[in-house]
This record gives structure tokens, sequence and C-alpha cells, in this order.
């Protein structure tokens, strides 16, 4: 009697086991712009499958869409924005999104329309400018680092045109939807852009007539996170993506790939 209770017990044991492990296994959605970080996910598509997980991609366009694909619960994770970006949508739509890593930095740059070299800008030349807060202050920086335009002390990474109190020439700041800056390119003498517009765009940051340094505040300011709703952060699925995420097969990969338009986070 007791050899099968001692039986049974182990059966029920290895049952529950067998369930437990199943259940680790999951699905995880993530929503992503399509360059590079759609791309970065395709990567860590072979290393999730090595950690038991499925990683499905659901690419998006545009910058509203994945958030609220995530709060909707649509998706498990969303991977296309930076900090600020993502307090500033909290902050208007009622969100609760949190970042669960900082996967890599892409250089803002300065690129050439009309205009081919800083040094050349005409009065009244028109500059095209992303027209989300954040990346529009980000814009501003980086255009008063290289000297054309000084902002009001203070505005840092909450600048709008509106801050700006010295433009010696007068140039024209045009608020234009960031998808949109490479496009905007012929019609502007120039722009800075997001680094992933500007690589979808065929831009490299080599190329840019100037772009942020590696000691600026928007190195460290304006990382691109993993993002998922409050209260997901000890997901063991999630916690496996950060892993990938931040390991060395896709530091590898992202320094191969993009060679130095995309940084890898520390």
């Amino acid at each position: 009697m007791k050899i099968r209770t001692v039986l049974l017990s182990a059966l029920f044991a290895v049952s529950i086991c067998g369930v437990s492990l199943q259940a680790e296994a999951a699905e995880v959605k993530v929503g992503a712009s399509p360059t590079p970080h759609a791309e970065i996910l395709k990567a860590a598509i072979p290393l999730m499958k090595a950690k038991g997980h499925d990683l499905k991609i659901i690419e998006y366009a545009d910058y509203v869409q994945p958030n609220m694909a995530l709060d909707a619960g649509e998706l498990d994770a969303n991977y296309f924005q930076h900090q600020p970006y993502l307090t500033d949508f909290n902050k208007e739509k009622g969100t609760k999104l949190v970042s669960i890593a900082a996967v890599h930095y892409e250089p803002f740059g300065i690129y050439a329309g009309k205009t081919k070299a800083l040094k050349d800008l005409k009065k009244k030349a028109i500059v095209a400018v992303p027209n989300d807060t954040t990346n529009e202050a980000r814009a501003l920086l980086l255009l008063q680092a290289n000297g054309l335009l000084k902002l009001k002390e203070g505005a840092g990474l909450n600048a709008t045109r509106r801050d700006i109190i010295d433009n010696p020439l007068k140039l024209r700041i045009e608020e234009i939807e960031a998808a949109q800056l490479v496009r905007s390119l012929p019609d502007v003498d120039i722009a800075p852009i997001n680094g992933n517009y500007a690589i979808l765009g065929g831009l490299k940051v080599k190329d840019a007539l100037a772009a942020e340094s590696a000691d600026s505040i928007a190195a460290t300011t304006y990382a691109n996170i993993l993002t998922v709703r409050e209260g997901d952060e000890g997901r063991p699925e999630l916690k496996a993506l950060v892993e990938v995420l931040k390991g060395e097969e896709i530091k590898a990969f992202i320094n191969k790939t993009y060679e130095g338009a995309v940084v890898p986070s520390k």
C-alpha cells in the first residue's frame, strides 16, 4: 500500500511539473516600428525559441497605435519609443505603461535637403522638425548644439519652437509628422530626423550634417525601450525577452547591421 501511495505521489509530482513547464511557454506579441525595432526583434525570434517562447511581431507605422494596442491588451509589449515620449503619452492618454529595459539608442541627425551644408544656410531657410513634443525638443537641442539657434534657459526636453529666444538666420521652423520628414527633404533646407525614420528612408548617420554626440543629454535620455503594462513587469516570458534583447547576440547583430546608426544601450 505504501509503495502504491509513493508511486501515485511521484506520478502526481511529475504531472504537476509537466503542467508547470508547459505553462511557462508563451507567445509574446510585441508591437514595433519596422526599422530598426522589428528587424532587431526578428533576430531575437530564435533566441526566444531557445528559451521556450514564441515571439510574434506586429509592425506599426506610427507612434500612437502601438501604445493604444498595448494598453488595450492586444499586445504583451511594444518596442518603438523612448522614455520621454512614453511619459508624455501616459500623461496625455491616461495610460499606465512602463519601461522594463533600455535596448538601444539611435543618434538623431541633421540631414540635407536643398541646402547641403550647415554653413551654407541662408536667412529664412526652412527647417523641418518632428511635430511631437519630445522629438521636437530633441531636434531643437541638436540645432542649438550646432549654433543655429538658442533656446530659453531650462526649456530642455520640453522645448518647442516657442522657446527659441535667438534665431540669427531667422530660420523658419516647420513642424512635420516624424514619419514624413525624409519625404519632406526635397522641399526644405535641412531636417533633424529620428534615427529609425532616417534608416527607413535610406539615410545614413555618417552622411548627416551633424549628429548627437555620445555624451549629449539625448544619448542618456532617448534610449529606445521595451514597454509593458504596469503590473506585467514580472512575467517570466517578458523577463526572457529582456535577457535576449540585452544579450551579446543581439548587441552583435545591432553593431554589425547598423554600423553606428543604432547603438546598443548599456
